[in-house]
């Protein structure tokens, strides 16, 4: 029996936050599918579809919003995460790295019900990137049928915000930084 409790648990620790297999999506801005359990998609350009705009409160700066549209013509690494998720504490890090190196990277901090418990996770690690407060999902709600279960999960946009990547499980910068150079390179 402890090995069977065993099996699951390390199962369950590489599954990240999750609990989907496949995803398939269908939604009035973008739409992919994920065959077989894939869990990094990309897009090319005749396939991108345009993000919502997602805009909430600042996590940081109450009473503030914060949205996408603030970002007009950069390339955006948006990140879901929540500091209740343990793979979200070893990402946190690797999102600062790649901010650090020049690239935006924007957070949605969900399910996080105390927003002082996620505040004080941004001020410990000394994460300079901006998130926005999502407790209730209701931001995520935009991002029709996108699977709001896998936490972390990291959508990549280009300058015109299309979907140009999804990752559907923790990343390092090494996963992201390659990608958004290459976004960053295009007419």
């Amino acid at each position: 029996m402890k090995r069977l409790v065993a099996g699951v648990a390390a199962v369950l620790a590489l599954a990240g936050c999750s609990t989907g297999k496949d995803a398939v999506v269908q939604g009035s801005s973008f739409s992919f599918v994920s065959p077989g359990g894939k869990v990094d998609i990309t897009y090319d350009l005749a396939q991108r579809q345009t993000a919502p705009v997602l805009a909430g409160e600042d996590l940081m700066n109450e009473g503030k919003q914060l949205s996408l549209a603030d970002f007009g013509g950069k390339v955006v690494v948006l990140n879901l995460w929540g500091q209740w998720c343990g793979p979200c504490r070893t990402e946190a890090p690797e999102m600062e790295s790649l901010a650090k190196q020049g690239v935006q990277v924007v957070g949605i901090d969900v399910r996080d019900p105390a927003r002082e418990v996620a505040q004080d996770f941004v001020r410990d690690r000394k994460l300079t990137f901006p998130s926005i407060y999502d407790p209730d999902g209701r931001v995520l709600l935009k991002l029709s049928g996108y699977p709001r279960n896998i936490i972390p999960s990291t959508i990549v946009l280009d300058k015109q915000h299309r979907v140009a990547a999804v990752f559907l499980r923790p990343v390092l910068a090494q996963d992201l930084l390659p990608v958004a150079r290459r976004l960053t390179a295009e007419a």
